[in-house]
């Protein structure tokens, strides 16, 4: 995903803003800080920095070998050159096979994870304002993710099980496009009632004011997703899910409506929308059309309007509001500048969740997910300079 920071347009809105909202940058429209505002707290906006665990993830922890690799390759896996997958029989010998056949770099990934782990960055100070649940081995691999987790500063808190290995994503890069091939593994064993009720995992849980969950662990655990849902809806808090690959709404819809009426922010792609629009029927290829439907489905905290952000590419990102629709253009990066767009959209993501976990304008949390979107996509796998260059 190329991506970019965006220009702020001026708008013609009401000046009126609520009394008991301290707002924040004159500059930020009326209308979007009245709605972050609304989003982030019922009865009182207030700016603060962000505090240690105040960012909650919970995912599917995988270790990512990345690798460019030629068409023979997808085409004997039978693979995409851009798309999103879980392992299936016919993929068992694609992960030694890419080991052995072309020169790999391995990443602590994760769709979720590395959302939390770009927020950590974009945040930078304090440490561990992220905190991350997800599943692992005692293996290895396992122990490799929990030094790349320490030394992104996370607070992860892994579910250790010995009966599956550590689970691992192949990138497949062909040219400008990434294929992705998950194999589960121990990230699929997450148990609630082995980890996400323990008294002091569930303590961290509600020390969060922001939690965001990547729809990919729909196929995991839905009983644990739903009781983080349902503690932000019924404590007033931010819940934020992405519909994260086509197939999540192709196979997984019933999970996905499950957990829908509890999202506050609702992210994902123009292919993922796409998808999700014909499963619901909606009868429309428009973006903003989905985007604007998806807006309006049922939700429990009719307190928090829920915001929908769908990203496309180059093209301008899409986010729809209550009673408005936002597009926001992103930076133009010449194609040969363009490493990997592995991990752009997680990157996105915790750009946004950088700035919405220390309560910031809306316009504001876009233009950090472009700018970590950018960075992201001119350098191999979801990795990131020291410190970003962003304000």
């Amino acid at each position: 995903m190329a991506s970019e920071e965006p220009r702020a347009k001026k708008h013609k809105l009401s000046e009126e803003e609520d009394e008991k909202i301290v707002i924040p940058p004159k500059k930020t429209p009326s209308k979007l800080r009245s709605v972050t505002a609304c989003l982030l707290h019922s009865e009182r906006y207030t700016m603060s920095s962000a505090r240690p665990n105040t960012l909650f993830g919970m995912g599917n922890p995988l270790l990512d070998i990345s690798a460019v690799v030629d068409k023979d390759f997808l085409d004997k896996y039978t693979l995409k050159p851009n798309d999103q997958i879980l392992a299936e029989d016919k993929h068992k010998a694609l992960f030694d096979e890419l080991v052995k056949k072309f020169q790999v770099e391995y990443h602590a990934g994760g769709a979720t994870q590395n959302s939390i782990k770009i927020a950590q960055w974009m945040i930078q100070e304090p440490h561990k304002v992220g905190t991350f649940f997800g599943c692992i081995g005692e293996d290895k691999f396992g122990e490799i993710l929990k030094q790349k987790a320490e030394e992104a500063h996370i607070d992860a808190h892994y579910y250790e099980q010995s009966e599956e290995p550590t689970g691992t994503c192949a990138a497949c890069i062909t040219g400008y496009n990434r294929s992705l091939v998950a194999n589960l593994a121990a990230a699929n064993c997450y148990k609630k009632d082995k980890h996400l009720d323990l008294k002091e995992n569930w303590k961290l849980v509600e020390k969060a004011n922001v939690y965001y969950i990547a729809g990919f662990f729909l196929t995991v655990s839905l009983e644990s997703i739903l009781k983080v849902a349902k503690h932000a809806s019924e404590n007033n808090k931010l819940f934020c899910l992405n519909l994260s690959a086509p197939f999540i709404s192709q196979f997984f819809k019933d999970n996905l409506m499950q957990v829908l009426p509890y999202v506050d922010v609702l992210f994902g792609n123009e292919t993922e929308a796409a998808a999700f629009a014909k499963e619901m029927e909606f009868e429309t290829k428009d973006l903003k059309e989905i985007a604007k439907k998806t807006q309006a489905l049922p939700k429990v905290n009719k307190a928090r309007p829920r915001t929908v952000v769908f990203t496309q590419g180059k093209d301008e990102t899409i986010m729809a509001l209550s009673e408005k629709m936002e597009t926001y253009p992103v930076i133009e990066v010449d194609p040969k500048d363009i490493v990997d767009t592995n991990g752009a959209g997680d990157a996105f993501v915790g750009g946004f969740l950088s700035e919405l976990v220390q309560e910031k304008p809306l316009d504001k949390c876009v233009k950090a997910a472009h700018y970590a979107a950018n960075v992201i996509i001119q350098r191999a796998g979801c990795t990131f300079p020291e410190k970003p260059d962003f304000s």
